[in-house]
């Protein structure tokens, strides 16, 4: 099962400079090694100084719709080709969500309708400037949506969200607290999520007990 947040959408970014000389003078780093005030302030200044960037929301029901069909890496692998369609970059630093960095970047460069260079690295948010870039307009952007959510469901429960990932304690008590008032899992939840499914086997366990 895929690792990941249980609620919200998948969000994946690209952007475009002519250089990363401004990138480094910024000290841009991997998203997940900022704190969201810092993030914050990059996410304005690299769109200030991008030629142009790309952010590609995909919803839980659409993640889970697709998941019928392809891995969780193949719906990757299309948002990627989505995104450096639209930017069209001469070259292109990805960094591979395959164990198999190398086949990532094939995928990718087979696909795309023109010919560009695919440098397709694991933790490329944290070695090349312009990955950590996307990295930070694609948190700063999944924050923003996770806002919009908690917004809608906390009054709900008079409870906090949490970040949306399974292994927050927060996130967990409110996923619990949902399920066992309402019956169901919560609005914008990826169903398809281990998370999500070992709950409903437990639900379904229950209703067979009570029989």
């Amino acid at each position: 099962m895929p690792k990941g947040p249980v609620i919200g959408p998948l969000i994946i970014a690209g952007v475009t400079f002519e250089d990363d000389s401004k990138l480094i003078e910024y000290r841009v780093k991997d998203s997940k090694q900022l704190s969201p005030t810092r993030r914050e302030e990059l996410d304005i200044k690299i769109k200030e100084i991008a030629i142009n960037y790309e952010i590609l929301v995909i919803p839980a029901t659409d993640i889970d719709d697709m998941r019928k069909i392809m891995t969780l890496n193949q719906i990757e692998v299309n948002a990627f080709i989505n995104i450096i369609t639209k930017l069209k970059p001469e070259i292109c630093y990805v960094d591979s969500v395959d164990v198999n960095e190398k086949r990532f970047g094939r995928n990718i460069s087979e696909a795309i309708p023109f010919k560009a260079t695919i440098i397709s690295e694991h933790k490329a948010d944290e070695i090349y400037p312009v990955v950590s870039a996307a990295s930070i307009l694609a948190k700063s952007r999944r924050e923003e949506e996770i806002e919009k959510i908690a917004n809608t469901l906390e009054k709900k429960l008079n409870l906090p969200l949490g970040s949306g990932y399974p292994a927050d304690p927060i996130t967990q008590k409110f996923f619990k607290t949902w399920f066992d008032r309402f019956g169901k899992l919560p609005p914008h939840t990826r169903r398809s999520w281990k998370t999500s499914q070992r709950i409903l086997k437990e639900k379904n366990m229950k209703k067979l007990d009570d029989f």
